[in-house]
């Protein structure tokens, strides 16, 4: 499989960044209706905002001199209405930007900016990972360590913007999940 460099802007490092999942991606439904945070003391975390729940972000350490990191996590709209994810915040980049990477009919992976955000349609989940739909942190001010947990915020054209915490995963985290399931 040959690999594409989207507009120039990104090369290996992002590519490498969006390739590997963490362990188990668990689920939690709370039930408020404002931007809250549910979770017990080591249970993966899960975040509300109107009709909008996120679960687990996550990122993964960063070698040395890396300029971006990908974002993962899953949101799932029980509202009646699409939403969208159309920006959000990570406390140590510079820049935030939502995803997709794909293979294309001639075997090639590519990797775009949606610039129109990324639907979450109504009564489904959709799971950004490594490979697929992932927020992606640009300008790195220093590498991500294994362990430490990152402020950020996620925000959503309807339901509007969420404070969340992203855990840090090791590099080389195993490529697939032990568990859970993603709708599309």
């Amino acid at each position: 499989m040959a690999w594409t460099r989207p507009r120039g802007v990104l090369g290996t490092a992002a590519i490498i960044a969006c390739l590997t999942l963490p362990a188990a991606l668990a689920s939690e439904t709370p039930q408020a209706s404002a931007p809250t945070r549910v979770a017990a003391e080591g249970a993966p975390a899960v975040y509300r905002v109107g009709t909008i729940t996120v679960e687990r972000p996550w990122s993964r350490a960063t070698p040395g001199g890396a300029r971006v990191a990908g974002g993962y996590m899953r949101i799932t709209n029980a509202g009646p209405e699409a939403d969208r994810l159309v920006g959000g915040t990570f406390a140590a980049a510079g820049g935030f930007e939502v995803h997709e990477m794909s293979v294309g009919a001639d075997n090639v992976m590519r990797m775009r900016p949606l610039a129109a955000g990324l639907e979450i349609k109504p009564g489904e989940t959709v799971e950004l990972k490594p490979g697929g739909y992932h927020a992606m942190m640009l300008d790195l001010q220093r590498p991500l360590k294994a362990g430490e947990s990152l402020a950020g915020t996620l925000r959503f054209e309807k339901a509007g913007t969420v404070e969340v915490t992203y855990t840090v995963q090791p590099l080389g985290t195993p490529a697939a999940p032990a568990g859970g399931h993603s709708h599309h």
